[in-house]
């Protein structure tokens, strides 16, 4: 770049170097016994993904931790990649085909299969691309995909394990069913949403008792010719001589019972529960208590089957409709009210789910979530931060069986194969399944034919789960070198959204089958929002596009601007004036290069800059000391803040401006030596958070050598000089005696380039005679003298136990500073008889609220201190 712009441009440079870094292999890991492996796994986005708001955020978290693994001399590992994502991959798969004219049902699914993967292959590397955009120095040579080959024997292999391990079993169970996407899904894949419902009061008429009716409340009347029973509790005297009765179902007219059960609320509704085994969960426990029929209405697509009698056909909302209109005109519906409720929906497809009775593979989780929760409560898996073992801990202590099949194409087929007799095996392949199914079933003349594979894949979730081990092939050789170095991996990166999604059967996967956790730490993020506290969403249109984000403030200027306000497990609420700060620190730090790389050495010029050289480097082996220690409490937000107060504050706004040489006057080589070393070392710790501006400036900087880049320079260790606290106590003493000449300056309305003179009255006179260089250089002094008091005319202020006097004579119109004064004196005393006035106000004091008393004694004390500053700066003048 041009060391005359004066601001930085991004777009010359970042190409450039994640190319050279690519080039020198830099990203690249393998297993080295000689050094300490670091190892992350990137939570791999969805095949179908492009890059967001909160993609953004993790990998940059991710990036910094890998950046300075490396610079410490680790091996770092951070393996990328993509999930195949089944429902929502398919689910765009099946719309892409729609469009071409093709219906999935017309296709075998060998050929879907093609098509999927075709899609997959021309977009599912597009998000992985623009993360390189942002800097991710992921080991690109090791990316994996979920549905990769061997990735799915790693699948299959586990499902074999579990299976015969007596964990997998296939059964009828309600599950949640999500009609668009024509699967059953997991608990935790059903997203809860607030809606105001209606609540349908029906009249089922008393069999045998002509006009007497039993009302019953429902959300969901277009369920009622699934109906088996109206329960009610057997202690409600409204009901007591309704027990063994039976009622006809309103429309249908079919007979049903009235059951009587203590799971009943008197107080809720009308008392009197219709009981719907098929649709509903806790429908489907009444009727097993009770030897219920169930009578499933529902087709897999949301529409009322045959079973139904009416509506067939409809869609269930479209019936809900209809039936109430029904209803009404038949006498039927007593009322309808309206009331917050919460609708189940499905995550990928925003469904509403539907409670469905279903034959569905699950597998067993309390065996599992036991040594699970037992390492997070040990801390031998840490979370950060900590608050999130409540949440785990009650996911772990209230785990249900995972429902693990998915009624789709694109996915792990799952490996069972069904005999003839409707009997199955499980097996890795056909040909295993064969010898299995003839000696199981006895009949040596079976034939592969024979056989027919499950047609239902398995959930997404089963193949990530296994992530940590299989990106290393640790199922298909657990001894290999790989594996065997980079497991565990050291910290996970992800959102607390997942925690039981991933997090928590990664835990149980990695103790399962190596007997060891997957990651040491988890760090887990929050969500980015807008200013209104919304997340941000395509939907909602809140969320700006991350790479125009890149495009207009650098990519270093959007990984600190999302990393200014993040702390681990609190959402990060996002304005565009942060990734505004970020680009304007890559300018300060561009504008600090350019005023040193503008230096001329002077070998014959002494070193007098032994106190600012000093100092910073105290200060700098306390702010890395302090940067570390928040690096290792996965405070990543605050060694961002630690190291920008370092670069910004101390670095260009102080000592710059203490050792900067005059205009077009050379500097002592020492000084510049020690100032190039001490930039060095801010552009080290810059790197993880800013890799491509400290990449230019390291170069330009100084000539390297063709691997001394700074992505591998050695992280700075801190070196505190042996009177390294004295030395910070003394500069901060000095930079207070700056600061109150500069505010000073500001009352008088002195200029920063008028001279003054600073006399100091102190018992400490050695202390500023030391730093007589910084104050008279960071102050602009012409001169600065020591006396027992304060000489007249002048304006003072205190700092510690020494007092300062600036002489104002010939620095300001003191006639004209004395009217001025006076002016605002005879403003602030009228402003305190107004309150003292309204304070003294009896009906006012009796009546006014404590806090609006409160403030108006605050404005009381306030006027009085302003006046009693005036009257003093008075009797300066």
């Amino acid at each position: 770049m041009n060391p005359t712009k004066t601001t930085y441009s991004p777009a010359d440079v970042e190409a450039k170097w994640y190319q050279r870094w690519q080039e020198q292999g830099f990203f690249k890991a393998s297993a080295n016994p000689k050094k300490t492996p670091y190892t992350v796994v990137i939570p791999p986005p969805n095949v179908t993904g492009v890059l967001h708001m909160g993609h953004m955020l993790n990998n940059t978290i991710q990036d910094v931790l890998v950046r300075r693994a490396r610079m410490q001399g680790k091996e770092a590992c951070w393996v990328p990649g993509t999930d195949h994502a089944s429902i929502a991959t398919e689910a765009k798969v099946v719309a892409l085909l729609k469009e071409q004219g093709i219906e999935k049902k017309d296709l075998t699914r060998e050929q879907f299969l093609e098509h999927a993967f075709a899609w997959k292959d021309k977009y599912g590397g597009i998000i992985l691309e623009q993360l390189k955009q942002l800097g991710a120095s992921c080991d690109w040579d090791r990316t994996r995909f979920t549905m990769e080959p061997k990735l799915t024997e790693a699948v299959l292999r586990v499902f074999v394990d579990l299976y015969r391990k007596g964990l997998i079993y296939r059964g009828v169970r309600m599950v949640n069913w999500d009609p668009l996407g024509g699967t059953a899904i997991s608990d935790e894949e059903v997203i809860p949403k607030d809606v105001v419902a209606k609540m349908y009061y029906l009249n089922y008429e008393v069999v045998g008792q002509p006009g007497r009716f039993l009302t019953v409340a429902t959300s969901r009347p277009e369920t009622i010719m699934a109906d088996v029973a109206v329960a009610v509790n057997p202690t409600d005297e409204r009901y007591a001589d309704l027990a063994g009765q039976r009622v006809r179902i309103p429309l249908l007219g079919r007979d049903i019972p009235i059951i009587q059960d203590e799971y009943v609320l008197t107080d809720f509704g009308t008392g009197a529960l219709k009981v719907t085994p098929a649709h509903d969960l806790n429908d489907y426990n009444l009727g097993q208590k009770h030897n219920l029929p169930t009578i499933d209405i529902l087709n897999d697509n949301g529409t009322l089957n045959e079973k139904a009698e009416l509506y067939v056909g409809q869609d269930r909302f479209a019936a809900r409709r209809n039936i109430v209109k029904d209803l009404e005109a038949a006498g039927l519906l007593v009322k309808t009210e309206e009331y917050a409720s919460i609708v189940q929906t499905s995550e990928r497809t925003k469904a509403v789910i539907e409670p469905k009775l279903s034959m569905q593979w699950f597998l067993k989780m309390e065996h599992m979530a036991k040594p699970a929760l037992e390492v997070v409560e040990n801390d031998t898996v840490r979370l950060h931060p900590a608050k999130f073992k409540n949440t785990y801990r009650a996911w772990m202590e209230n785990v249900r069986d995972w429902c693990i099949s998915r009624q789709l194409w694109w996915g792990q087929q799952i490996p069972a194969y069904y005999l003839p007799d409707g009997s199955f095996v499980v097996a890795l392949s056909a040909v295993e399944a064969l010898e299995l199914a003839r000696e199981q079933s006895g009949n040596a003349a079976l034939e592969i034919s024979d056989l027919r594979q499950d047609e239902d894949v398995l959930d997404t979730w089963f193949s990530s789960w296994l992530w940590p081990i299989s990106v290393f092939d640790g199922f298909e050789d657990p001894d290999n070198a790989d594996v065997n170095y980079f497991y565990p991996t050291n910290d996970l990166v992800t959102g607390p959204d997942i925690l039981f999604f991933w997090v928590a059967r990664m835990i149980m996967a990695g103790l399962e089958f190596r007997q060891e956790v997957p990651f040491r730490n988890v760090y887990l993020t929050g969500i980015v929002r807008d200013t209104q506290g919304r997340k941000m969403s395509k939907q909602l249109g809140n969320s700006p596009d991350p790479l125009d984000l890149i495009a207009q403030f650098g990519a270093d200027g959007v990984r600190t601007g999302m990393l200014f306000s993040a702390p681990a497990g609190n959402d990060l609420l996002y304005d565009e004036k942060l990734v505004e700060q970020g680009r304007n620190f890559a300018n300060k730090l561009w504008n600090a290069f350019r005023l040193v790389k503008g230096w001329a050495p002077d070998a014959a010029l002494p070193f007098v800059h032994d106190k600012p050289v000093a100092w910073f480097g105290a200060r700098l082996a306390a702010a890395t000391a302090e940067i570390d220690d928040h690096f290792e409490k996965f405070r990543i937000s605050d060694a961002l803040l630690a190291v920008y107060k370092l670069v910004w504050d101390d670095f260009c706004a102080h000592y710059l401006e203490m050792v900067k040489p005059a205009y077009q006057q050379p500097i002592d080589a020492e000084t510049l030596r020690h100032t190039t070393a001490y930039f060095e070392a801010l552009l080290k710790l810059l790197h993880p958070f800013m890799p491509f501006i400290t990449e230019e400036l390291w170069h330009e900087l100084a000539d390297r050598g063709p691997r001394e880049y700074v992505t591998v320079a050695h992280w700075p260790k801190p070196t505190p000089p042996i009177d390294s606290a004295l030395l910070l106590s003394e500069m901060d003493k000095a930079l207070a005696v700056v600061a109150g000449i500069r505010a000073v300056r500001n009352q008088k309305n002195l200029g920063p380039n008028k001279p003054l003179v600073l006399v100091i009255k102190t018992d400490e006179p050695a202390l500023f005679t030391a730093y007589e260089g910084v104050l008279r250089k960071l102050g602009n002094l012409e001169a600065l003298d020591f006396a027992d008091a304060g000489p007249a005319g002048a304006v003072s202020f205190v700092q510690g136990s020494s007092e300062f006097f600036i002489p104002l004579e010939g620095q300001i119109d003191v006639a004209a500073e004395r009217a001025r004064l006076e002016k605002e004196l005879a403003y602030a005393q009228g402003f305190r008889e107004s309150v003292q006035k309204k304070l003294g106000n009896e009906k006012f004091a009796a009546n006014a609220k404590p806090d609006v008393l409160e403030r108006e004694r605050q404005k009381l004390a306030d006027a009085e201190a302003k006046i009693g500053a005036l009257e003093q700066a008075l009797k300066a003048i």
